[in-house]
């Protein structure tokens, strides 16, 4: 039956919306499905090679509109806008995609038997209702993000100070926040970047999976109904080829950073990159390149399109000869690097990460341990599961959301890779881990299993609504 349907998908304009719900796309397609990704034409031109390992599973670009929401032309990703006062023009550029998606979803042939929107483009519920399709909404955070912040927004008034420590009550483990640490959360006099949701979702996948944080899990299912664990969907990219273009176009030979890595000792390196959203100033930047440097273990360090684009650090790159005195110990990468084939790597053992969902459970799902440097959005949850509660990462130490961070010396840049790279238990807890991943993602594992149900779900769904339509008649 799964040969028969076809699933839409429509993310969120951002790398951390589009990457998840494209491997899972692989997954859906693999089953025989056909699977269609809105999409825009810069996004297609990054994404075609993800996906030429999937016939099943198509882009179809639209024409997202910068001018009219105010924003510069080719601001088409999130990661595409000089800064992240524009995210307010963007999500509204968002919005007016609505229009065409009717247009576009009218003419779709096969007609779609559902739509997959990530979980910040919640209007998608209307287009589902007009065409009478359900929806899934797609998590892209965990579990344990989604339960305690609902336990927070509860409680988060009555603390009396942005500095104050307070608990997340009615969980199994000691987890506490600031409200410094916390996602802004829009005030009722105040615009918020997405809309709450018009009507409940059929269903919700998350990215993740049973035994990473089986009581998360579970209370979440006991919230909203039908929840389905279908991760880690990074997993999907089984050849070494998918793991090279996932994303986006890599900034450094492949031939190249796989020779560097295969004459280095297992376990020895570390891998530090911030994300495609994450902007550090030139101070922070240094000061990682010297702790990096001085931490005395070979190192891979990602540095963003946008960081060099003052010229700053390629001044000071130059100034300082860091690559040639670091040559043969580390290897500076200016832009994209294919994350998921360097963390499969045997010889890095170590993951310098800003602890957004997706480079999280990528360092999970190959059993890298963590070094944790929230910024902003959910990654402070992402740190305190990664180090309170499954113990297979160490804090970087800092306190509050990237705004409000001072400047981290590379003293703890140093003390933390090292502290990381000799902690035997943490990489043993995170290598465990690891195959729990990969037992959950084959055939016959939990969140293949759950695949499953979702696509029998879409079935009955589907039926349950023509059903529907001809009592209406």
């Amino acid at each position: 039956m799964a040969q028969q349907l076809h699933f839409l998908m429509i993310p969120l304009m951002s790398q951390s919306h589009i990457i998840p719900l494209t491997d899972f796309a692989k997954s859906l397609a693999r089953r025989g499905a056909l699977v269609s990704i809105v999409t825009t034409p810069l996004n297609a031109k990054r994404y075609n090679s993800t996906l030429a390992s999937s016939p099943l599973t198509h882009l179809i670009p639209l024409h997202f509109p910068c001018r009219e929401a105010g924003l510069p032309d080719g601001c088409e990703n999130l990661d595409a806008l000089n800064s992240l006062d524009l995210a307010r023009q963007f999500f509204h550029a968002c919005r007016l995609l609505k229009s065409p998606l009717h247009d576009l979803i009218r003419r779709l042939h096969p007609a779609p038997n559902c739509i997959i929107s990530t979980n910040a483009i919640s209007w998608t519920q209307d287009l589902a209702d007009s065409f009478r399709i359900p929806r899934y909404v797609f998590e892209t955070v965990s579990c344990f993000t989604l339960h305690c912040s609902k336990k927070i927004s509860q409680l988060v008034d009555s603390v009396a100070s942005d500095s104050d420590i307070f608990p997340v009550p009615k969980i199994p483990h000691r987890v506490q926040f600031s409200r410094n640490q916390l996602p802004r959360i829009p005030t009722k006099d105040s615009d918020s970047f997405t809309d709450p949701d018009p009507a409940p979702p059929r269903g919700t996948l998350v990215n993740t999976f049973q035994k990473l944080e089986p009581w998360y899990l579970n209370a979440c299912r006991e919230e909203r109904g039908s929840l389905w664990s279908v991760g880690p969907v990074s997993l999907s990219n089984r050849e070494a080829s998918e793991r090279l273009s996932r994303g986006n176009e890599a900034s450094i030979d492949e031939h190249y950073c796989l020779t560097w890595l295969d004459s280095m000792e297992r376990d020895s390196v570390v891998y530090a990159c911030f994300g495609s959203l994450c902007t550090l100033s030139i101070e922070q930047i240094i000061e990682i390149g010297l702790g990096l440097e001085e931490s005395g273990s070979p190192f891979i360090w990602i540095i963003r399109k946008q960081e060099r684009s003052s010229g700053k650090v390629e001044e000071w790159l130059a100034a300082e000869g860091f690559e040639e005195r670091v040559r043969g110990k580390g290897v500076v990468v200016r832009g994209w690097a294919p994350q998921v084939m360097i963390l499969s790597h045997p010889s890095v053992g170590g993951f310098l990460t800003h602890c957004g969902w997706n480079s999280t459970l990528e360092g999970v799902a190959v059993g890298v341990p963590m070094i944790a440097w929230p910024m902003f959005a959910e990654q402070f949850y992402n740190e305190k599961l990664v180090v309170d509660v499954l113990g297979i990462g160490v804090r970087i130490g800092v306190e509050s959301c990237a705004d409000k961070q001072g400047l981290v010396r590379r003293e703890r840049v140093r003390s933390a890779v090292v502290k990381l790279m000799g902690e035997r238990g943490v990489r043993e807890r995170a290598e465990g881990l690891a195959r729990a991943a990969t037992d959950a993602y084959e055939d016959g594992g939990s969140s293949f299993l759950n695949v499953t149900l979702f696509i029998e779900d879409v079935v009955r769904a589907h039926a349950e609504m023509a059903v529907n339509v001809l009592d209406t008649d």
